[in-house]
């Protein structure tokens, strides 16, 4: 991961982005506080295995991530039409968001991304309708992430936003 900037903990305010959506629309975090709660999910490559399964297991529970009070949002540092293309092919209908150009700068900001491979390594925040992290997971690129941990954190920040 990058030493440049530390990973933002929980109780620190998410730092702010506009990324494109995989259809080209922009997609403002800022444009979300006060509206809903939201998870990050950052992922090194769309297409690769690892990813795949993930946002899968996303797709198959999407109940379970994303709902009324919560708002799933993706990022890689794929460009858009990649996005797109594994997007159409997995039909994942949540937004998966191009960290392209400058490259990386959300992931930088967020303290994942590995300078050396160019991608954001395993990282999950979830940020409440403040725009506070109330819950994070950092994880290695070759490592699938726990669900667990993710589920039961989503479970509380929804019985919150209730």
């Amino acid at each position: 991961m990058s030493d440049a900037r530390p990973v933002p903990a929980v109780g620190d305010p998410a730092p702010d982005f506009t990324l494109r959506d995989h259809h080209g629309g922009p997609v403002s975090l800022a444009g979300l506080r006060g509206r809903t709660n939201v998870a990050l999910v950052f992922f090194p490559f769309a297409f690769s295995g690892i990813c795949t399964g993930e946002l899968r297991e996303i797709r198959d529970g999407l109940e379970d991530f994303q709902h009324d009070g919560i708002q799933v949002l993706a990022i890689s540092c794929d460009p858009m039409y990649s996005l797109r293309a594994w997007a159409d092919a997995e039909g994942y209908f949540f937004p998966l968001l191009a960290d392209f150009w400058p490259h990386g700068d959300v992931a930088r900001r967020y303290g994942v991304l590995d300078e050396q491979v160019g991608a954001p390594g395993r990282a999950t925040f979830l940020l409440d309708a403040e725009g506070l992290v109330v819950w994070r997971a950092v994880g290695p690129m070759g490592q699938r992430r726990d669900f667990g941990p993710y589920r039961a954190a989503l479970a509380e920040l929804r019985s919150r936003a209730s």
